[in-house]
């Protein structure tokens, strides 16, 4: 049975990306929910394209058990996230990371998602694909050059235009 997969959306997400996700998991019947970083369900692509997603992260909260995998829709996280860092739902953000990684789910992420697993405290030694321009910033984890990276249950990709050849082993292991 294909694993439910709970899918992060920060505002603006990266459509290209999230898109990727999403009919990837749509044709191959992987279920899934999408939920926004933000306050409200109405979040926006990096290009302006107007989406609702199905509910907010703090619905996540407390009901994490109900999915087997945890994917990270970038966009650009980096900036909105250190502009809006006490923001509730970035701290409920960290939060739902923090306790996908301690319970071992798939954790999956393309862009600065790695860098967020390692600054929620749950990717030490983990070796991450991650945008050129974060890699100095991951603390615990093993930061690569390389498109995509697969170590464990992590899943991460270097950015949106490298995503494609990571989505296939997602999928795999979801469906």
């Amino acid at each position: 049975m294909a694993k439910k997969t709970a899918v992060l959306a920060v505002n603006p997400v990266n459509g290209s990306g999230l898109f990727q996700y999403l009919e990837s998991f749509y044709e191959n019947n992987v279920p899934f929910t999408v939920f926004a970083v933000a306050d409200t369900k109405e979040i926006t692509t990096n290009s302006g394209i107007e989406l609702v997603a199905d509910k907010v992260i703090a619905d996540l909260k407390g009901i994490e058990d109900e999915y087997e995998a945890l994917v990270f829709a970038c966009g650009d996280a980096m900036p909105m996230f250190n502009e809006n860092a006490d923001k509730k739902y970035n701290r409920d953000l960290m939060e739902v990371i923090s306790v996908f990684g301690k319970k071992k789910k798939f954790i999956i992420g393309h862009c600065v998602g790695g860098l967020l697993f390692d600054l929620a405290g749950i990717a030490a030694g983990k070796k991450l694909a991650l945008h050129p321009f974060v890699k100095s910033a991951v603390n615990t984890a093993v930061a690569t050059d390389e498109d995509y990276v697969v170590d464990g249950n992590f899943f991460t990709a270097k950015n949106e235009n490298s995503l494609n050849k990571l989505i296939d082993k997602v999928v795999d292991v979801l469906k």
